[in-house]
């Protein structure tokens, strides 16, 4: 019997201690359940792995105590610049987006993209006009601007610190087809320079999807997982290795350690419906559904 599955992640992190309060993790717990169950639902009715992960990531793109979307962070400016990938591991076509402002559903556009576009990455203005030509919903810039990310900016503005903070959003999904599918979202980072653009929208940096091997959607400090495009070296120690996907997730993690330091994170699902979520934070916000199985949601790593 084939089975079905979806995996989703809302950012990993190194915190101390009492950072992140209760009542926050609270919130971001009941928006990690209700984007699980967006996707399952998709999946447990026969629906593909690419509406499910979209749906998902949707789901937390609208939630504003997640960094993509309404809750993005904002860069040094004060704007919301935004970034997503979708792709399909059936047909390895996929659609990314860099660098988007005022677009409420990135992943929607990067999907639009992935379907209505000769291109596969649009980024800017171009990625905007896109959007406006396929009807997808936008909003001033007061709606990306949360109570949250503006006290962060504030905060960081005054202070001149350096830039801090890096989640993102993601979901890899396994159809009751035997697809694979991913999607990752992200405002970037806090106080980010004008135009940057991190892994998430990096095909095989922080996102990548073969039916052959697996789904794979990272977090954690972007330039790392760029530098060692680590979601394809999961989707290769895989396939060419024939690693189990926990371990191969770990070895990515491990990979060159003493030059790709920082906090990073992944999830990951392969054709068999296999699951992991491996990360070197002490904070991963992550959840997970196998099939008729009860739902996981968890935050810390002792969870």
């Amino acid at each position: 019997m084939n089975t079905y599955a979806i995996v989703l992640h809302g950012g990993a992190v190194t915190m101390k201690p009492g950072e992140l309060s209760e009542e926050e993790a609270a919130f971001q717990r009941v928006g990690l359940g209700e984007a699980l169950h967006a996707g399952w639902l998709i999946l447990s009715r026969g629906g593909p792995a690419l509406d499910a992960v979209e749906a998902a990531v949707r789901s937390l793109e609208d939630n504003p105590h997640f960094n993509a979307g309404r809750g993005a962070s904002l860069t040094r400016q004060g704007e919301a610049e935004l970034d997503a990938a979708i792709m399909d591991g059936r047909t390895l076509k996929a659609g990314v987006v860099g660098g988007v402002k005022y677009v409420k559903h990135p992943i929607s556009l990067a999907r639009a993209v992935l379907e209505h576009s000769p291109h596969v990455f649009l980024a800017g203005e171009g990625a905007l006009e896109f959007a406006l030509q396929r009807g997808l919903p936008v909003a001033g810039p007061e709606y990306f601007q949360t109570a949250k990310t503006r006290a962060q900016w504030l905060e960081l503005a005054q202070q001149e610190a350096a830039p801090a903070g890096h989640d993102t959003v993601g979901a890899v999904a396994l159809d009751l087809a035997g697809n694979l599918a991913v999607a990752t979202s992200t405002g970037g980072i806090e106080g980010q320079a004008k135009g940057r653009v991190g892994d998430s929208p990096m095909l095989g940096g922080g996102t990548y999807a073969t039916n052959d091997a697996c789904a794979v959607s990272c977090t954690g400090d972007g330039e790392v997982l760029m530098r060692g495009a680590l979601a394809h070296e999961v989707c290769a120690l895989v396939k060419y290795k024939s690693l189990p996907l926990a371990e191969a997730c770990q070895a990515a993690l491990g990979l060159h350690d003493d030059l790709l330091r920082g906090d990073k994170g992944m999830i990951a699902i392969d054709p068999q419906g296999r699951i992991a979520l491996e990360f070197n934070t002490n904070v991963m916000r992550r959840a997970y559904r196998v099939g008729e199985a009860a739902p996981y949601v968890a935050i810390f790593r002792e969870e």
